[in-house]
């Protein structure tokens, strides 16, 4: 008689139900009792989640377990096999520390599924930017109807040069929505994308995004490569009067040198769904009229959410049927 594998739930399944449940089928599933991080480390040093072989884990997890770090990494099962996370964006997980791990820790995403409501809120940002409708939405609010004085004109988006940093899914679904608009887009990657994934989009060098752009959304991967990719050096390059967006991750951007530049006048506005260190937000951000704020809400849709946890069970069953992920991360396509 084999014994069933076990299956770890970091975080909460709020719609694919009946999927998760009928996982039940193939392997036992269990969920830690721990609330913080001290506690997990302790439930796994107790050996509570042995015979676990695949974990799903959410965003908001880290509240229970912490990063998943060489410290987590080291206390975790040995049959812990497959790391599952329900999102695009992984930086919350080591993906080194789980390749470095003997035997490995196989990490997979939900790369594509987060695509098209992640664009769509890019694309409410760069039109409420440049427009510069929050100043006049602040000022309706106050009782005050557009302010006194009256913001600044915006601009329209159509023949604007956006410049898309991070040309993947979701940068290549935000280009066909900018160009509904009427805008020109070009875009900087490590590598140059081949013509039929660019779709007509010119890719240009990093400085050269960076000069000519009248909007600059970033749309690449925090790792230690990307973090502060957009600094106070970077911005002195950048045209007087830019609209800067970020849907990535905060710390893709120093915070800092963004309320100087729009403190100077050199950003004319921007528009962000991620901060530095959520759910903190720098004050000097929350005190200008001239930057619209969204609280991390780029997949906040039942659709969206409900494809990202079907797609990550999926990753668990596949994992469990065939010994391979669905959708491994990138740095571990030669694992």
């Amino acid at each position: 008689m084999t014994t069933r594998g076990k299956v770890l739930l970091l975080g909460d399944i709020d719609h694919a139900h009946e999927s998760w449940s009928s996982l039940g089928k193939i392997a036992d599933l269990i969920k830690p009792a721990a609330t913080n991080r001290t506690e997990f480390i302790q439930e796994c040093k107790d050996g509570k989640f042995d015979g676990v072989v695949a974990a799903y884990r959410t965003f908001p997890s880290v509240d229970i377990t912490g990063l998943v770090d060489e410290e987590l990494v080291a206390v975790l099962p040995r049959s812990l096999t497959y790391l599952a996370h329900c999102g695009a964006g992984y930086d919350q997980v080591d993906v080194h520390a789980c390749s470095a791990r003997n035997p490995p820790i196989r990490v997979s995403n939900v790369p594509t599924a987060v695509d098209d409501a992640t664009a769509d809120v890019n694309m409410f940002l760069i039109i409420g930017a440049l427009r510069n409708f929050n100043t006049g939405m602040q000022a309706l609010r106050e009782g005050k109807w557009r302010g006194v004085p009256a913001p600044a004109l915006g601009h329209d988006p159509e023949g604007k040069v956006l410049g898309i940093l991070g040309m993947g899914g979701i940068g290549r679904n935000l280009k066909r929505k900018a160009e509904a608009f009427g805008m020109k887009v070009i875009y900087h990657n490590r590598r140059e994308l081949s013509e039929e994934l660019a779709d007509g989009a010119k890719y240009v060098s990093f400085d050269e995004l960076l000069a000519t752009s009248d909007v600059i959304s970033l749309n690449l991967p925090l790792n230690k490569n990307t973090r502060h990719i957009i600094g106070k050096e970077e911005f002195a390059k950048m045209k007087n009067g830019v609209v800067v967006v970020n849907t990535a991750r905060g710390a893709v951007m120093d915070e800092a040198a963004l309320v100087d530049a729009l403190d100077s006048g050199k950003v004319f506005s921007a528009g962000l769904d991620v901060f530095e260190e959520e759910p903190k937000i720098h004050p000097g951000l929350v005190r200008n009229p001239n930057v619209l704020l969204v609280p991390h809400m780029g997949t906040w849709t039942v659709e969206t959410q409900t494809a990202m946890e079907e797609w990550a069970i999926e990753n668990i069953r596949s994992a469990l049927e065939t010994g391979k992920l669905k959708s491994p991360v990138p740095e571990q396509a030669d694992l």
